[in-house]
């Protein structure tokens, strides 16, 4: 087990980096809905699945405010450039921004400098430069530049304890985008006419895989057949893949534990590691075919409410006063 070396942490520090974290992991995921969505995803009439993507961020009712016409296609712009969105990519660069700032004395020159010029980037993206003929290329440049700040956190950010809220933000936004990944994309790809657990096109289960940047890895099972239950299965239960629900878990509890070790932590972290293992415990007893059976529209929701909840729990026991000024906590998902 690795030895970690404690000093101590203002809360307000390990609010913001945590949802630092949190927020480069959510964009990230986003980008990739975008683009998966535009390329693969289509309704029944043929044409892009946009509502796809505000079903699964629970933004309905925000966007149908922001946009009356309700056209699906304002997806697009609602995600990318709407300032009033405060899950946009834009709302969520000047969250980042904020956090970052607020933890500057904690992050090293690389990364400091990398957020500064990528978040710039985004700030200067206007509805123009983000229409659809030119997603694709937005999108990937989004991504590219999430997955080198990973790189960045990984190998300049010391070991202490804001590297563990790091990577419990990190790890909790894996295990809440993978859930309302798999509950919107399988009930929007289930005909009305389907069971639970039939064969459906498999070029749409594809962009299921796609969404999470799981094609490839699924792929390396074969034989596995692409089947509703098999992806269900990988997505939340394979602890191998680094997106999956399962695997993240475990991950958040590990780091839980790194905290524990620090004296005076034990006894706050007891009580998270607890739902922790009821989450845990609840996956590992239940097939893929099992959680479709019984319901998997009604677990995935459940899921939610507990990994709220163990946010919450995390805010009440490491910062229970409310930070003045910019913090992260500004723009959390209103669940």
């Amino acid at each position: 087990m690795t030895d970690f070396t404690f000093n101590s942490l203002l809360s307000r520090y390990a609010e913001c980096i945590m949802w630092l974290a949190r927020y480069m992991e959510r964009m990230e995921n986003l980008a990739r809905l975008l683009e998966v969505t535009e390329t693969f995803v289509r309704d029944g009439e043929g044409q892009t699945a946009w509502d796809s993507i505000i079903s699964i961020n629970s933004d309905e009712e925000l966007f149908t405010q922001l946009h009356p016409a309700n056209d699906p296609a304002d997806a697009v712009s609602f995600y990318i450039t709407e300032h009033a969105n405060p899950g946009s990519i834009v709302s969520m660069a000047v969250a980042i921004r904020d956090n970052a700032r607020a933890v500057r004395p904690l992050v090293s020159t690389e990364m400091w400098t990398h957020l500064n010029v990528f978040t710039r980037w985004l700030l200067d993206l206007d509805a123009g430069r983000a229409k659809l003929n030119n997603l694709s290329a937005v999108c990937t440049h989004i991504r590219q530049e999430c997955q080198t700040h990973y790189g960045i956190a990984e190998g300049t950010l010391y070991h202490d304890q804001a590297w563990l809220f790091y990577r419990l933000g990190k790890h909790l936004e894996r295990c809440d985008q993978i859930t309302r990944l798999v509950d919107i994309r399988y009930h929007m790809l289930l005909p009305r006419e389907e069971r639970p657990g039939s064969e459906i096109d498999i070029t749409q289960w594809t962009s299921v895989l796609r969404s999470a940047a799981a094609y490839h890895a699924f792929r390396r099972l074969r034989p596995v057949a692409v089947t509703p239950s098999n992806i269900v299965g990988f997505l939340l239960k394979n602890e191998s893949f680094p997106r999956s629900l399962a695997g993240n878990l475990r991950l958040v509890d590990e780091t839980l534990t790194f905290l524990a070790n620090h004296a005076g932590l034990r006894d706050l972290c007891a009580p998270l590691q607890e739902c922790l293992d009821e989450l845990r415990a609840t996956l590992s007893d239940q097939t893929a075919e099992d959680i479709i059976s019984r319901g998997l529209h009604d677990y995935m929701n459940w899921i939610q409410r507990q990994l709220t909840q163990i946010q919450a729990a995390i805010a009440t026991t490491f910062w229970p006063q409310p930070p003045v000024g910019a913090h992260g906590a500004q723009l959390q998902r209103q669940e």
